[in-house]
C-alpha cells in the first residue's frame, strides 16, 4: 500500500505525532463543516429570493387586481350598459374580464412559487460524499 493509497497524512513517517495529526484533522474537519455551511446559506439565500419574488408577484396581481377592478370596471360596465341597453350585461362582461386577468396573475405566481427548491441539494450531495469518503477511510 502507497501513501497515496492511505490519504493525504503518511502514518509510517515518525516525526509526525498522533497529537499533530489528530490536530491537522480536527482543522480540516472543521473547515469542510464550515465550507458546508457556507454553501447551505448560500443555496439557502437563493430559494428565498425566488420564493420572493413569487410571492410579490402574487401580491403585486392580487393588487392590480383589486385597484383595476374597483376603478376600471365601474367606467367599462357603464360604458357597456349603454351599448347593451342592458346594465347587469355590461358588468357581467367586466367582471369576467378582471375574472381572467386575476387568473392569469395568480397562475403566474403559482409557477414561480413551484420552482422554489427549499433543500440545500448541493450541500446534502457533499454531505453524504464527505460521509462516503470517510466509512472508506476507516475501511
Amino acid at each position: 500500500m502507497t501513501s497515496s493509497e492511505r490519504g493525504p497524512y503518511p502514518v509510517d513517517q515518525p516525526e509526525v505525532s498522533v497529537g499533530e495529526l489528530v490536530g491537522k484533522l480536527t482543522d480540516d474537519f472543521g473547515a469542510i463543516v464550515q465550507s458546508h455551511i457556507e454553501l447551505a446559506k448560500e443555496e439557502i439565500t437563493a430559494e428565498v429570493k425566488k420564493a420572493g419574488r413569487g410571492a410579490g408577484m402574487l401580491g403585486g396581481g392580487a393588487l392590480a387586481g383589486w385597484i383595476a377592478a374597483l376603478l376600471l370596471s365601474f367606467a367599462l360596465a357603464w360604458g357597456l350598459a349603454e351599448l347593451f341597453d342592458e346594465p347587469w350585461l355590461g358588468f357581467f362582461v367586466v367582471g369576467l374580464l378582471w375574472t381572467v386577468a386575476a387568473a392569469w396573475l395568480v397562475s403566474s405566481g403559482r409557477r414561480q412559487l413551484q420552482q422554489v427548491e427549499p433543500k440545500p441539494e448541493q450541500t446534502i450531495g457533499e454531505l453524504k460524499e464527505d460521509q462516503r469518503w470517510l466509512t472508506e477511510q476507516k475501511n
